[in-house]
């Protein structure tokens, strides 16, 4: 080794420790490099965990490398494997990246020779021992914060509306923090009353100085720990739990329980809105055939049935119809308009024109690129095949090329044969096109509840015959009168 890269890295919760500070580890390199006779053409200082190589001094460090034209040999040193990465999965493909661009990544406490097959045994002892004192330290911290939790105290960063303080004893609490404490109440107290929304009292209290997102002023509303309670989430062995902290509530618990109903009201009538929309699609669109007063649509309960009537707004009007009958009688309407004949070409080349058909063309590049990309995997094995029958590799690394490159063409098969039936279905439908027996009312049915009342808007029912309880006609758009026809 005539030439190295100095790499020494150290994360926030090592910086405390003895012999993992930044300079400790840069000294001992140097003097590795001054005894070995080696030059140092560059250090690099991280400052970052070492759960994957998203690190900024790393990025530097491979982009200088990679602009090595030439692909001499480099270089890079640190002083345990630790210091590389404390993921084995990540490692690896590091390292095979490395290795592709010419480059010894070596520990120099922990020195191995890549180049001796038993030595992948120690450096998969090197790169797991890290990632297991990792996975430990993470359980750990987990399982003491849940045991915090049970003891009624918040670990962590405060929530909105409160401040890590700590008592005179040296215990770890929160308190409230204002001006965002009297916000919080305030805004409980607004939604306690029910006339307002969450979002109308979150603009509100915007307004007045209170900085919330949308999503947290949601979650703010849901957190019991405004009353003095906090939950603990289930894991594999334990439920739920709700337990009574230590900290001070800013709200009582009877206003949190009564927000939570209101707020639980509201989304049911929102839901219960959506499920009116879709059995009164024509309501707003009609008018009352006796006093000409709008009709609106809502469901009367029976004894042991719901019934769903049209009904007039206007006061003293008793004009009540059965919504199933209106609806029935408006697509038997629908059955009657069909596209003419001369508009068949000219939609299809619209059509066209305008990429409706995106999907035919994006399956076959897609099939385009599978295609590639088996001929490319096709190519590799056949020059690992002339390596191998030269002596460039042995036959273990041959034979795991091989496995490897049957398994993604295996999958590449599997994606092109998917694709070609997608490409064929794309075909099948365009020859269906156009339909000749195509009529609104099939539209329709196959619409949402949107996309029924766009059609409505288009083909509007005239008024309600009141002696059939049908529409004799529709009003139909004049542009859309244009490309249409009616047939009884």
């Amino acid at each position: 080794m005539k030439s190295a890269y100095l790499y020494v890295r150290v994360s926030t919760d090592e910086q405390k420790r003895k012999g993992h500070s930044l300079e400790e580890q840069e000294d001992r390199l140097i003097k590795h490099c001054e005894i070995y006779g080696i030059r140092i053409k560059g250090i690099y200082r991280e400052d970052y965990s070492a759960k994957d190589f998203n690190r900024p001094e790393w990025k530097k460090l491979i982009k200088k490398i990679q602009k090595n034209t030439h692909g001499s040999p480099e270089n890079i040193l640190f002083i345990k494997w630790d210091r590389f990465s404390r993921n084995i999965e990540y490692a690896y493909q590091m390292i095979r990246m490395l290795r592709e661009l010419n480059v010894q990544p070596m520990a120099v406490d922990q020195p191995i020779d890549l180049e001796i097959p038993e030595s992948i045994v120690m450096l998969a002892v090197y790169l797991s021992i890290p990632e297991a004192e990792n996975s430990r330290r993470s359980l750990t911290t987990s399982d003491g914060m849940r045991r915090a939790r049970k003891m009624g105290r918040w670990p962590g960063r405060a929530p909105m509306g409160y401040m890590n303080s700590t008592t005179p004893d040296g215990k770890e609490i929160i308190l409230p923090k204002q001006p965002e404490a009297d916000y919080i109440k305030w805004s409980f107290q607004q939604l306690a009353t029910g006339t307002l929304t969450i979002s109308q009292v979150r603009k509100m209290a915007c307004v007045n100085g209170f900085q919330c997102s949308k999503n947290n002023f949601w979650k703010l509303v849901h957190n019991p720990i405004y009353c003095g309670f906090i939950r603990i989430r289930a894991n594999r062995k334990e439920e739920e739990q709700i337990v009574k902290g230590i900290h001070e509530p800013l709200i009582s618990e009877r206003l949190f329980h009564q927000v939570q109903l209101i707020i639980t009201k509201d989304r049911n009538k929102r839901g219960n809105k959506d499920a009116l929309r879709s059995l009164f699609p024509l309501r707003g669109f009609l008018s009352c055939p006796w006093c000409g007063g709008r009709i609106t649509g809502s469901v009367s309960h029976g004894k042991y049935l719901k019934y769903s009537y049209y009904h007039c707004m206007g006061y003293k009007c008793k004009g009540r119809f059965k919504a199933e009958v209106l609806n029935s009688s408006y697509e038997e309407k629908l059955k009657e308009i069909y596209l003419r004949p001369e508009v068949y070409e000219l939609l299809g080349l619209v059509l066209e024109d305008e990429n409706i058909f995106t999907c035919r063309r994006e399956y076959i590049d897609e099939r385009k690129r599978i295609l590639d990309t088996i001929s490319k995997q096709e190519l590799h094995i056949s020059k690992a095949r002339k390596y191998f029958l030269d002596g460039r590799i042995d036959l273990d690394d041959f034979s795991k090329l091989k496995k490897e490159h049957i398994e993604i063409l295996c999958q590449l098969n599997h994606q092109l044969k998917s694709i070609t039936q997608k490409l064929t279905g794309c075909d099948r439908n365009d020859n269906l096109w156009p339909d000749t027996n195509f009529n609104v009312s099939q539209s329709y049915r196959e619409q949402d509840t949107k996309g029924k009342r766009d059609i409505i808007s288009l083909f509007t029912p005239a008024a309600i015959n009141p002696v059939t309880v049908n529409f004799d006609s529709l009003k139909i758009n004049e542009v859309i009168a244009l490309i249409v026809e009616c047939r009884k």
